[in-house]
């Protein structure tokens, strides 16, 4: 890349957040950074949580956390008297994570630990809510295990120290999640002297670094503002003299966050269905827990926004099953599991927003017989329901998406507006599903510190149905986690529906002068997508990942199962037309082969497909 390109993506993400993070990584290297100087020692004078003064046994808790762990929402281990290991990296089995190293010493990609999410997925805390369920039901061995787990966590995780506290991100979940099981076992406004200190070193470990979370404009800076706002509102009503400032620092932030990074239309700066669901969880819990104290009402704006943000995961969300397009980055979190639900599924999460920000969805959509909110003592809004059925077509062009819909299928276009900066290569993506089948997908995250084939694969135009141009990516890779020379759309139509056919079309020009427009029609049988293409050197790839499901074989110009059938035509010959494997990963750190087509042309022309279905599919 050349030097303008580095200048473009840094105009690109702007000169304050650019200069909040040099800001922040400079005062750690000097030393002005107070986070380097952090000291601390845990109290542990009291149990974290006393037994319930009167067992709740008209809510059924949930299953998972009962006998068995859960990580990631794919990997299971026995839970038994002893607590976990809390350095074991459950992503690849290796213990030996650094506990006595100072957080900043920790490297975020030590090749020695691998992937160190794998390392924090535990001290998130999830179980602590499914353990507050159990003992407020009754079960003195879960209040118990509660308490044990909080106390050898807090023994072998001295404050600052260890990978455990690398991230003012994972210390504002364990917050968060502490605050809810506080709530669930009615003991937030009487709460022991070790859990506040606990939470209290947890938000100074916080409140140094939150100008970097501000400055990455993603979730980092709402989890750490609701940590904030939650934890220093609890410490200030028992008397914290710091805890005033944290909590307006936390409402703060919690309210410019939701003003910039969520969208008029809803959209989320993250272009991801699972992070936004978790800044959604993250103002849902925050809501919850400005409630249950009687604190002050947040802005009409962030209401606004928020009801908008929970109105767009609506609509890319499953009905039936509650799963969704695996969109964008993909980390694995699920940061209020107070349902007993799979991991993708996002419908508890639409119902808590939509009663605390919106209006109340009916309680079968969220998937569950009893309201989760009756376990923090939340009621829903009397107001009338919304309707449990898909949302109609909608254009969400702030953040670059058309959804349509036609009886029981769905096709969604991702098309670039990036005023943020992108994670993955996805412009002009169609993802299609009939009822809770996705027949066509997008390959997802699968790890954040890999090899470097799946670091290229997974977030890049490969992963995704679109076309790639000349055996290069859509936009450059500068690092990690940032591409340069953001796609912008060149063309943009409205939604056209009428009472047989829906139809959108976006196109964009990228880096390179390549031009791609792509016009997509839903009707009762047959998904139609037109790919318009020119000013490549060489070759032009179009790919569509399948259901693996299905078994697949080519029959000329198409492939088909025997009931659904996906035909390409070209004027100009096919040079390839090819069934290879590639790869998706529905649940972060788990990846699985899917048949992906690939169709190449070595010149401009328009590509036809023609996806049709016979039968009824579930």
């Amino acid at each position: 890349m050349k030097p303008f390109s580095y200048l473009r993506t840094a105009l690109a993400l702007g000169p304050i957040s650019v200069s909040r993070a040099i800001r922040y990584k400079l005062g750690l290297k000097i030393g002005l950074n107070p986070a380097k100087r952090l000291t601390g020692q845990f109290k542990n004078s009291t149990p974290y949580f006393l037994a319930p003064q009167q067992a709740c046994h008209s809510l059924t808790p949930p299953t998972q956390w009962k006998n068995t762990g859960i990580a990631f929402g794919h990997i299971s281990f026995p839970i038994t008297d002893t607590p976990p290991d809390w350095h074991l990296n459950l992503l690849n089995g290796q213990a030996g994570a650094n506990s006595s190293l100072l957080w900043w010493k920790i490297s975020d990609f030590d090749p020695s630990v691998g992937d160190i999410k794998g390392v924090w997925e535990l001290s998130r805390f999830d179980w602590a809510i499914a353990f507050a369920q159990q003992a407020s039901s009754g079960d003195s061995a879960a209040l118990l295990r509660l308490n044990n787990w909080i106390k050898d966590w807090s023994e072998k995780n001295p404050p600052y120290r260890g990978s455990n506290w690398k991230c003012g991100q994972e210390a504002s979940i364990r917050v968060m999640h502490l605050a809810m099981a506080a709530l669930i076992l009615r003991q937030a406004k009487l709460p022991s002297t070790s859990l506040l200190d606990l939470i209290y070193h947890h938000l100074r470990r916080i409140v140094p670094t939150i100008t970097y979370a501000i400055a990455q404009d993603n979730n980092h800076g709402t989890s750490e503002a609701a940590a904030l706002f939650i934890g220093g509102s609890w410490l200030r009503a028992n008397g914290y003299p710091d805890a005033t400032r944290w909590d307006r620092l936390g409402r703060k932030w919690l309210e410019n966050r939701a003003r910039k990074l969520i969208e008029k239309d809803g959209s989320f700066s993250q272009y991801s269905l699972n992070y936004h669901r978790v800044m959604l969880d993250t103002y849902s819990m925050a809501e919850i827990w400005r409630r249950s104290l009687g604190l002050p009402s947040f802005s009409k704006n962030l209401h606004s926004r928020l009801s908008a943000a929970c109105a767009w995961l609506h609509t890319l969300t499953v009905s039936s099953n509650g799963d969704g397009p695996n969109l964008g980055a993909n980390d694995g979190a699920r940061l209020f599991p107070i349902t007993d639900s799979d991991y993708r599924d996002f419908r508890p999460s639409v119902y808590i927003a939509s009663a605390l920000f919106g209006s109340q969805l009916p309680l079968a959509f969220s998937g569950q017989t009893e309201d989760p909110l009756a376990w923090v003592g939340t009621s829903p809004p009397s107001s009338c329901c919304t309707s449990p059925s898909p949302s109609p077509s909608k254009l969400l062009k702030d953040g670059g998406y058309a959804v349509l819909r036609l009886g029981r299928a769905m096709a969604l276009l991702r098309f670039p507006r990036f005023r943020f900066r992108p994670s993955h290569a996805d412009a002009l993506h169609v993802d299609f599903w009939i009822g809770k089948d996705n027949l066509l997908r997008d390959g997802g995250t699968y790890s954040y510190n890999t090899d470097d084939e799946s670091l290229t694969y997974f977030p890049g135009i490969a992963s995704h149905n679109s076309i790639q141009f000349d055996s290069r990516e859509q936009m450059p890779r500068i690092s990690r986690f940032l591409f340069g020379e953001w796609l912008k759309t060149n063309y943009l139509s409205a939604i056209e529906k009428n009472e047989r056919e829906v139809a959108f079309e976006a196109g964009y020009k990228d880096w390179r002068g390549a031009i791609h427009r792509r016009k997509i029609s839903l009707n009762d049988d047959r998904l139609q997508i037109k790919d318009s293409i020119s000013n490549f050197k060489h070759k032009a790839v179009l790919r569509w990942r399948l259901d693996p499901s299905r078994n697949w074989t080519i029959i000329h110009n198409a492939v088909s199962d025997g009931q659904h059938r996906l035909q390409i035509t070209c004027a100009y010959p096919i040079k390839r037309f090819q069934l290879v494997q590639g790869w998706e990963s529905r649940y972060y750190g788990k990846k699985e082969p899917v048949p992906v087509l690939e169709v190449e042309v070595d010149q401009a022309c328009e590509i036809t497909t023609d996806y049709f279905w016979t039968t009824d599919v579930s």
